[in-house]
């Protein structure tokens, strides 16, 4: 723990405080969960991010849309807008986020997403202007109490879990661990691809799920870079990695591995600017070899998609890398899905 993280332990315990005593008035029923005209699944976590929520939120939905119409309903961070916006696929990505347009270009017509600060209110907007709705994914909603939820699933990084964390701001918890009893599936993320029976059983231990709480781990999987402007994929030497997301160390990991990397680091959720890319264009042409690319992140590339971008990621070999996670025990998790559905 950082030296710095011990003076701010107060803070945290004020703070963790505040929202457990906020998690006790709806416990108690002072705080009323309002239920939804359709079946609500929540994707959430306990510590600020970094835990792979989008790449989870978007294989869940590759795998209900065969059987349910869904509905994704999210805030919208970072968004200009306010109140309740239906996504479209040429939606402006400053009038609804980053993230819900990721969902909107890669789902289209099969799924459909909206972004809301209120979740009540979103939930029911949705439905009343589609009732061939009958599954709704709430992105990021753990803390969101407001909302009632058939099944609540947390995320919890293998790297940060949250029984080794600290309440903000002396580590990264939005509120005490103890809030992990609220979730109906607990899956550890981000797990090397053979992680040992005995650790999975240790890491287990740790979580201390009661009876009714089903605990998966997950991994990351990385496929082919991808090109905006080419489907050729060019012989690399040098990649310079560009990313604004909350934890860019495994994609950084999976490069290193292959390629000699150059990373330039953004924060999470970060608005690109003409002068962003004129200066990532700079470190680029400091290397000799012709064998090299920019590469970035999916939810980074919604935010590059701009008219104003587009020149320049045209002048130069802009790639995005394909990240998809793969669970262990996949049928079971989308099995204990269903019947908290039901």
């Amino acid at each position: 723990m950082r030296i710095l993280a011990y003076f701010l332990l107060p803070i945290s315990w004020l703070y963790g405080i505040v929202g457990a005593a906020r998690n006790l008035m709806f416990q108690l029923g002072l705080f009323k969960e309002k239920k939804a005209s359709l079946p609500v699944i929540s994707v959430g976590n306990l510590s600020v991010g970094g835990t792979g929520k989008t790449p989870h939120v978007d294989w869940i939905v590759d795998v209900l849309k065969q059987d349910y119409n869904l509905g994704i309903l999210m805030r919208g961070y970072g968004r200009s807008s306010k109140g309740f916006v239906r996504v479209t696929e040429h939606a402006k990505r400053e009038t609804v986020g980053d993230e819900a347009l990721m969902y909107k270009k890669k789902h289209g017509s099969t799924v459909d997403v909206a972004v809301c600060e209120s979740r009540v209110e979103g939930a029911k907007k949705m439905h009343d202007s589609n009732p061939t709705l009958n599954c709704l994914i709430l992105d990021d909603a753990f803390q969101h109490r407001a909302i009632a939820r058939d099944c609540n699933i947390l995320l919890t990084d293998y790297n940060a879990p949250f029984w080794k964390d600290f309440v903000l701001p002396a580590g990264r918890l939005r509120e005490f661990s103890i809030g992990k009893k609220r979730a109906d599936i607990i899956v550890v993320t981000k797990c090397p691809p053979t992680l040992p029976l005995a650790e999975k059983e240790k890491i287990t231990q740790k979580i201390k799920p009661n009876s009714t709480q089903k605990v998966f781990f997950s991994s990351i999987t990385y496929g082919e870079i991808i090109g905006f402007n080419t489907h050729a994929i060019p012989e690399i030497e040098q990649v310079v990695l560009v990313t604004g997301i909350a934890n860019a160390t495994p994609l950084k990991k999976h490069l290193e591995a292959q390629y000699n990397v150059e990373h330039i680091v953004f924060p999470d959720h970060h608005n690109f600017s003409l002068a962003d890319l004129h200066r990532i264009h700079q470190i680029f042409d400091t290397f000799a070899t012709e064998k090299k690319v920019i590469i970035t992140t999916s939810k980074d590339r919604v935010r590059l998609l701009g008219a104003e971008f587009s020149e320049l990621t045209k002048e130069y070999p802009w790639f995005y890398q394909d990240m998809r996670i793969q669970l262990e025990n996949e049928k079971d998790f989308i099995t204990e899905i269903k019947n908290n559905l039901c």
